[in-house]
């Protein structure tokens, strides 16, 4: 009996058609831009430096709590908008009438400025294990927004200009009548208990 030949399909052409298929849609697809927030983050201390818990004035702190159902306090009030928010941090950072229960200033003697009392207040973000990650990025942006408008009213009224207007020296001068002092607590776990 003669042996039957089965007819084999030429696979060198599949491989360029895939090849132009992967090509295709890697062209036409479109990706979400990945949503993050960009931070500096302190140098690590050496391994054999001894850490330890700073502690800080009550008056000189501001909590801000985002929830499991994504709703925010800041300061024992309920926040409804980004702009009141806002406006709470700015009124915490600047303390314009030096109200008790806002942050403490110091006196710094500011190298090419001069001294200035810069504010003694740190803003600390806690939010909710089951908060979702875009309200917490938000806040974060309210938080940023708010700092950075404090320090462009500084920089009009000593500079004449915006902060990001600014040379490097002068905005060296900003940053530190205006820190960024911004503490990320440990996310809460509600359903633990």
């Amino acid at each position: 009996m003669a042996s039957k030949k089965t007819p084999e399909i030429n696979g060198g052409s599949m491989a360029d058609i895939s090849f132009l298929m992967l090509i295709f849609f890697l062209m036409v697809s479109t990706m979400d831009p990945e949503t993050g927030l960009s931070r500096r983050l302190p140098p690590m201390p050496p391994e054999n430096a001894q850490v330890e818990d700073l502690k800080v004035n009550r008056r000189n702190m501001l909590d801000v709590k985002i929830n499991s159902r994504n709703g925010v306090m800041a300061g024992g009030q309920v926040i409804l908008s980004d702009a009141q928010l806002e406006e709470i941090v700015i009124e915490f950072l600047t303390n314009p009438t030096d109200r008790s229960d806002l942050p403490s200033k110091t006196l710094k003697n500011i190298e090419g400025f001069g001294e200035y009392p810069v504010s003694d207040g740190v803003i600390s973000l806690q939010n909710d294990r089951q908060s979702l990650y875009s309200k917490y990025v938000e806040i974060q942006n309210v938080l940023v927004r708010a700092i950075n408008k404090v320090r462009n009213d500084f920089a009009m009224a000593h500079f004449g200009d915006v902060y990001e207007e600014l040379n490097a020296e002068q905005q060296e001068i900003v940053s530190e009548a205006i820190p960024n002092r911004i503490s990320e607590a440990e996310p809460l776990d509600v359903t633990k208990k």
